[in-house]
C-alpha cells in the first residue's frame, strides 16, 4: 500500500505523473478507473464470432481482461502511456510496398522489441513516483498480459478506437506504443476521448484482404499481421496472393489513415531500422539461414514469427513477385527444406510463377 496516503496531495501528483511520463520518453499519459465494462460485450461478442482466430489465449484468459485488478490484486487506478515509433518520411512505406521485389515489415518491427524497452522504461518511471510518495503498489505492463490497452487508453484519454481497431490520437496520429502501471494510488482519473473519424471509411478500403469487416471490427482470420506473425502453419491459399510482400506485419490501414498527418517522428534510437529491413530485397533475406536470422533479428519483434513463419512468408511474397529467374532459383534452393511449411508454401510460390511465365510467353507471342 502507499505510504502515508493521507499526506499525498493526488491531484498534483497526477499532474506530476504526467509530467514525469515525458521526461522518461512517453509522447502522452493518462488516468483511469478499472471500470471495463463498458468493453466486456465487445469482447465476448467478438470471440463468440471466432475473430480472434487461433488465439485461444484470448478467450482462456477473457475474465482477466475486464478485471484488471485480478492481474495486481489493490488496483484502482491505470496510468496509461504512449510511445510513439514513426521513422522518418514513413509515408515511403508505399514504395517498399509496391515493389514486389523488397519486403515489407511493419514500421513498428523494424528496431528494436518495444516491449522490453517499454517495460523498462515504465520501471524506471514507477521508480520516479515511488521517490515522491514512498513505496507503492504497483505493476507495469506493456502487451505483456491479458490486459485491454484500448479501451483503457481511450477511457485514459490518450485517443479513441478508429475504424481499424487502432488506437487515435488527434495530436499523435497512431504510429505508437501503450503501456501501463496498474496503482494502488487513488489518483483522480482524465475524461475519455470522443470519436473522431467522421464518416472516413480509408482504413476499410484499403485493408488488401477485407479483414475490417465493419467499423471497428477485425476478423483476425482475415487480417495479415496476424496471418504472418501470430498464425502459425499453412496459410489459406486463397488469402496468399493478396498478401503482396508484407512478410511481417501490414500497416495499410495507419497508412491511409488521415490523422497520421500528425503523427510524430520517434526520437528512440533503438528503435531506428536495422540491418536494411526498411527496404531489404525479399531474395536475400530468404536466404537467412536459422543461424544468421537468429543473429540479425536479435532482440528484434520479427523473433516471433520464428525463423520457419519468417521463411514460409517470404516465399509467398516471392511467389507475388514478378517473374524472374533469380526468384525462381530463390524458391529451388529451399525445396527440400526440412519443414514441411516452407515446403509447402515454397511449392505454391514456384507453381505461382509458373504461371506467371506462361503468362508471360503468352503476350509476347
Amino acid at each position: 500500500m502507499s505510504a502515508t496516503p493521507a499526506l499525498i496531495d493526488y491531484t498534483h501528483l497526477a499532474a506530476e505523473i504526467k509530467r514525469w511520463a515525458r521526461e522518461f520518453g512517453f509522447a502522452d499519459a493518462g488516468i483511469t478507473d478499472i471500470d471495463l465494462s463498458d468493453a466486456a460485450q465487445g469482447l465476448d461478442d467478438y470471440l463468440a464470432a471466432g475473430h480472434h482466430g487461433g488465439m485461444q489465449w484470448m478467450a482462456e484468459r477473457a475474465h482477466m481482461r475486464v478485471h484488471p485488478e485480478e492481474l495486481h490484486p489493490g488496483t484502482l487506478r491505470i496510468i496509461c502511456v504512449r510511445m510513439d515509433y514513426a521513422p522518418p518520411a514513413i509515408q515511403s512505406a508505399w514504395d517498399v510496398i509496391r515493389d514486389d521485389s523488397l519486403a515489407y515489415i511493419s514500421r513498428y518491427a523494424l528496431g528494436r522489441d518495444y516491449h522490453k524497452l517499454i517495460r523498462q522504461r515504465l520501471q524506471k518511471f514507477a521508480d520516479r513516483i515511488e521517490r515522491e510518495v514512498g513505496p507503492f503498489g504497483y505493476r507495469v505492463f506493456c502487451d505483456s498480459a491479458p490486459i485491454m490497452e484500448k479501451p483503457l487508453a481511450q477511457k485514459a484519454g490518450l485517443g479513441w478506437r478508429g475504424k481499424h481497431t487502432l488506437t487515435l490520437s488527434r495530436s499523435g496520429g497512431s504510429y505508437f506504443f501503450l503501456g501501463e502501471i496498474l496503482t494502488d494510488l487513488p489518483l483522480p482519473v482524465d475524461a475519455p476521448v470522443s470519436d473522431h473519424c467522421g464518416s472516413c471509411t480509408r482504413c476499410l478500403d484499403i485493408c488488401p484482404t477485407g479483414a475490417i469487416i465493419a467499423p471497428g471490427q477485425l476478423d483476425a482470420r482475415r487480417c495479415i499481421t496476424y496471418l504472418n506473425i501470430e498464425h502459425k502453419g499453412s496459410i489459406d491459399p486463397e488469402l496468399r496472393p493478396l498478401m503482396g510482400n508484407r512478410i511481417f506485419g501490414c500497416d495499410d490501414c495507419q497508412l491511409v489513415c488521415p490523422w497520421n498527418k500528425y503523427a510524430k517522428v520517434t526520437v528512440e534510437a533503438d528503435f531506428a531500422p536495422r540491418h536494411g529491413l526498411d527496404r531489404a530485397r525479399l531474395i536475400d533475406l530468404f536466404g537467412w539461414d536459422e543461424a544468421t536470422w537468429r543473429t540479425n533479428t536479435e532482440g528484434m519483434a520479427v523473433r516471433r514469427a520464428g525463423h520457419e513463419g519468417w521463411l514460409r512468408n517470404i516465399a509467398i511474397a516471392l511467389g507475388n513477385a514478378r517473374h524472374s529467374p533469380e526468384v525462381i532459383a530463390a524458391l529451388h534452393a529451399r525445396a527440400d527444406h526440412t519443414s514441411d511449411v516452407v515446403r509447402e508454401h515454397v511449392q505454391w510460390a514456384l507453381a505461382q510463377q509458373a504461371g506467371k511465365r506462361q503468362n508471360s510467353q503468352g503476350t509476347a507471342a
